[in-house]
């Protein structure tokens, strides 16, 4: 299996690193070799927080500009501070507007390397669905409805499940088949 490498951006309280173990998990479940780094600069006054996570073989936790498969931003301004570390052909998954996403400022280079951008406002949907804490989860099911990399919706979805507390579990599924249809309602327009 080609390694995957996949930095998930966002602030300090956002639940990267919970969204970074639900990858892990699911790839662990599958049976892959994962490899993962986390920074925390000012994450308990919502400064940035950056974690990578390779699934498949790799000899090193960090991954180096150009080398992402995915960067998963759960903050538009994350996404663009962050969108060096995408390879050539790359996608760029942000909790941002749809309608102004991405800036026209960042549109050339996103052109010129072949990134493909995809945003929904993952929280917004959250807070109307009366969940403001399950943004992270909403991004992980809009990621899984495009069908790429390693793991699909449903083996996220299964993680999402086990790992939910019994008295969350239900709300947080529905965030992630509300947000999995979002993602699946812009692939077919």
């Amino acid at each position: 299996m080609k390694t995957t490498n996949f930095v998930l951006s966002g602030l300090g309280g956002q639940g990267i690193l919970f969204m970074t173990r639900v990858l892990a998990m699911t790839a662990l479940n599958k049976g892959f070799d994962i490899l993962g780094a986390e920074t925390h600069g000012m994450a308990q006054r919502g400064g940035s927080v950056v974690s990578h996570l390779k699934i498949g073989t790799a000899k090193s936790s960090l991954i180096r500009a150009g080398g992402a498969d995915f960067l998963l931003s759960m903050d538009e301004s994350e996404a663009y501070r962050h969108l060096p570390y995408l390879k050539k052909g790359g996608m760029l998954f942000a909790n941002a507007g749809t309608h102004a996403f991405p800036d026209e400022r960042v549109a050339p280079y996103l052109s010129k390397m072949q990134i493909v951008p995809r945003a929904m406002e993952a929280g917004k949907t959250a807070m109307d669905m009366g969940a403001p804490r399950s943004t992270n989860l909403a991004m992980i099911a809009f990621y899984s409805s495009f069908g790429v990399g390693p793991l699909n919706a449903d083996e996220l979805r299964t993680t999402v499940s086990a790992i939910s507390p019994g008295s969350f579990q239900a709300l947080n599924l529905k965030i992630f088949d509300t947000c999995y249809e979002t993602g699946r309602a812009m692939l077919d327009s």
